[in-house]
């Protein structure tokens, strides 16, 4: 069938009655791959120079801005992803904006790169953390209605990890073990994403309309 403006959408049949698939919904779940992208790009990268060349001064001040780059795809997958329920979709936002808060406070205080800062002063994973809490709740969300194997390992990896450090029970073998595993499961969490159909990704709108109605 087609739009008012004669486009072509496409029917399917949802939990509580048929729904459309339009041109607009399809560039929303682009904007979210897109997003996803471009977190793990970035964040693939800086593992890579971390865990390759070392902590060295040059890597630490490329890790700052790889940092900011992976902050912006995640915003825009935040923005763009389709969950259900409202509230912890909202939840998952404030999540990244508390992390993103706290980084950019601990990189106009301190002197020193941004990695360096949280590597030495766990507490900051505190604050910093909830950027990648939000990050796990899209690999939860995307395990649960997907059943994705990688997302399912990254789940409760990230924690693991990031827990460990603050905690410090981790050593120091061990994280790097982790950060690697962390990395090639985001690649191909993001690969897996790019050649996956389209309507998936945006659900039962159906289901979006009767959870409105219910004003949640």
């Amino acid at each position: 069938m087609t739009n008012n403006e004669g486009l072509m959408t496409d029917i399917y049949q949802g939990q509580f009655g048929e729904f459309t698939i339009d041109r607009g919904d399809r560039i929303g779940v682009i904007v979210y791959r897109s997003g996803l992208c471009v977190a793990a790009g970035s964040f693939i990268v800086g593992t890579g120079l971390l865990l390759f060349l070392g902590g060295t001064s040059t890597v630490l001040q490329i890790l700052t801005p790889l940092f900011w780059l992976f902050s912006a795809g995640l915003a825009v997958s935040l923005l763009a992803i389709h969950i259900y329920l409202i509230p912890l979709h909202r939840l998952l936002q404030v999540f990244f904006l508390t992390g993103t808060l706290t980084a950019a406070i601990l990189a106009w205080q301190t002197p020193e790169p941004l990695a360096l800062a949280v590597y030495y002063r766990p507490i900051t994973l505190l604050g910093i953390g909830f950027t990648f809490a939000a990050l796990t709740g899209i690999y939860f969300k995307e395990a649960f209605c997907f059943n994705r194997l990688e997302t399912k390992l990254l789940t409760p990896l990230v924690p693991i990890l990031l827990l460990g450090h603050l905690v410090g029970i981790l050593p120091v073998g061990v994280e790097r073990g982790l950060l690697a595993a962390w990395s090639l499961l985001f690649a191909l969490f993001a690969i897996r994403k790019t050649i996956q159909p389209i309507p998936p990704d945006i659900g039962d709108k159906s289901v979006f309309a009767y959870l409105k109605k219910q004003g949640n």
